[in-house]
């Protein structure tokens, strides 16, 4: 328990009213006084003034006197505007690192300061995370660009045999494959981030869907002869077809990636009345605890050798996707581990028949 209780805060309304009362008492007061003074000593009768003439000296003297007070305390209630004025001039000029003193003994005031110190934090956050996001791209498009001016190069030798022409090549494919899906996922993301809401959703056949992406990725899974498990029943979803086809090649692509060779991959599905769950598990390296922190962070790649392909940005997808539907994703993981990523959402229909 606190020993001081926190003084109330008036409002600005209030705050206002008083100053105008008390102006109006001062200066009442202080002519009362003048008058009173006038009547006491005959001054008006000794100085030959006439009525209209000391009521019209009464009045200017008034407004002098009014005027003066108000000068004085319109100066302290306009000093919060001029220092916001200050610190939106600031803010306009790209210093997000200005900040208002928000104590004040006007509650207006004091949210209002308190409002302007939390934008200008959310800010420079975002100007953080957009010189972040610049640098992270300028990098990744950096290196396949690089890839394939430095194996392009290496093909004007005519010296080259058919077996190295080839071999470079196939380099120069892989990078230009790579540059294509960086490109196309960051307009994905762009795209998926200024969406509020799924749109054209469809009922559709959940296990099928998931048993298509896995065939799509056969070559990937059956070079590196990983064993699969299925435990797919029958399930219906009501969401977008297009965008849950890339949630789920994500993460099988990234669960084949990561898992080495001979190890095994497990896919389950299951469903309530009020959820549909996916799961799916690996056998590969497993994530550590601070690595579990920022796996959904666009350009964040565990394999930081870069050993593995990938841009960073599938499980940002993932992430978006499944959040815009009213779902949830988790990771369960250790080092060596393997890991399992689980999908849950929302079952907005009845199973039909």
């Amino acid at each position: 328990m606190h020993k001081h209780k926190r003084k109330r805060q008036a409002s600005l309304w209030q705050y206002f009213v008083l100053i105008v009362f008390g102006i109006l008492v001062m200066t009442s007061v202080i002519m009362y006084v003048i008058i009173i003074f006038a009547i006491n000593t005959d001054l008006l009768v000794r100085l030959e003034f006439s009525l209209p003439f000391a009521t019209s000296a009464v009045l200017a003297i008034s407004i002098l006197i009014g005027t003066i007070i108000t000068s004085l305390v319109g100066k302290r209630i306009l000093a919060p505007i001029t220092k916001l004025n200050y610190a939106s001039r600031e803010i306009a000029g790209g210093n997000f690192d200005v900040r208002l003193d928000t104590i004040s003994q006007i509650k207006e005031i004091t949210e209002t300061f308190t409002n302007f110190n939390q934008m200008a934090h959310e800010l420079s956050s975002i100007e953080m995370m957009r010189n972040d996001f610049i640098a992270n791209i300028s990098h990744e498009f950096k290196t396949p660009i690089a890839a394939i001016e430095g194996y392009a190069t290496l093909l004007q030798d005519s010296e080259l045999t058919e077996e190295e022409r080839v071999q470079y090549t196939q380099m120069i494919l892989e990078s230009t494959k790579q540059f294509s899906a960086l490109s196309s996922n960051i307009l994905k993301l762009s795209k998926l981030e200024n969406q509020e809401k799924i749109l054209e959703p469809i009922t559709y056949r959940l296990d099928e869907q998931l048993r298509q992406s896995i065939l799509f990725l056969e070559n990937s899974w059956t070079e590196k002869e990983l064993e699969l498990e299925l435990d797919l029943p029958k399930t219906f979803l009501y969401g977008n077809e297009d965008l849950m086809m890339q949630v789920w090649t994500n993460l099988l692509s990234n669960a084949i990636k990561f898992t080495p060779k001979g190890g095994q991959i497990r896919i389950t599905l299951e469903s309530s009345p009020k959820l549909v769950s996916v799961s799916v598990k690996d056998t590969g390296i497993g994530i550590s605890i601070q690595e579990k922190k920022h796996i959904f962070e666009k350009f964040y790649q565990v394999d930081k050798s870069r050993t593995h392909e990938g841009n960073g940005l599938g499980l940002s997808l993932v992430y978006r996707i499944v959040s815009l539907c009213g779902g949830t994703i988790q990771v369960q993981s250790e080092p060596g581990q393997g890991s399992e990523f689980t999908v849950q959402l929302p079952n907005t229909i009845n199973s039909p028949i």
